[in-house]
């Protein structure tokens, strides 16, 4: 491998660690500072993703409905709940008042 590859390869590792780290420290905010709403699954998006080897991987994107405590109707993409869920499934969950679509389910 050339200079330039391994180059390449350093600048993709440290975008993934900064991308980790963000999503570390937003969660983090989300535990500390968010307000817990109670919250319906709303609907579940079903994605396929093809390798090059015609291997399917079929990932879930789950998105909940809640009011804040402002009153505010949200729909927002939940990241993988920790339990198996459906839509209309109820569930409690937190978010940041000035960013409601960043929810985390509550344990």
């Amino acid at each position: 491998m050339d200079i330039l590859t391994y180059v390449i390869i350093g600048v993709v590792v440290i975008a993934v660690v900064i991308g980790i780290v963000f999503m570390i420290m937003r969660t983090n905010a989300i535990k500390k500072n968010g307000i817990e709403a109670d919250a319906v699954v709303s609907r579940i998006k079903e994605q396929e993703n093809t390798d090059s080897e015609g291997n399917i991987d079929t990932t879930y994107i789950y998105y909940v409905t809640f009011t804040t405590q402002d009153g505010q109707n949200v729909e927002a993409k939940l990241g993988n709940p920790s339990r198996k869920i459906k839509v209309g499934d109820p569930l409690t969950i937190k978010y940041l008042p000035n960013k409601p679509k960043l929810v985390i389910a509550v344990k």
